[in-house]
């Protein structure tokens, strides 16, 4: 008789949750970056409202980047760029 195995669902907690960066209260004379995931739209999608939060507030764009495609973390070269160069930074696109 063959013996059936069964495993507890239970298993470890991950890490801790992060803490977000506070928002800033306002964004005129900050630098907006995006960092887009390479799926379909995201850099016209992420630029187009990137350059309108701009107009709107007294910010500028400035940076425009991606990674390396949308099923890995950016690179440590361009988080680097995005935090010597940014303040506030748009980010990601779904499907």
């Amino acid at each position: 008789m063959a013996r059936t195995r069964i495993h507890s669902p239970e298993g470890p907690i991950g890490s801790a949750p992060r803490i977000l960066a506070p928002a800033p209260p306002v964004l005129t004379g900050l630098r907006l970056g995006v960092l887009e995931n390479r799926k379909p739209n995201a850099r016209l999608l992420l630029s187009e409202l990137a350059t309108r939060l701009a107009e709107r507030t007294g910010a500028r764009v400035a940076l425009v980047t991606a990674k390396a495609n949308a099923a890995v973390a950016a690179e440590a070269e361009v988080l680097a760029q995005v935090r010597g160069e940014c303040d506030v930074v748009l980010t990601g696109s779904a499907d």
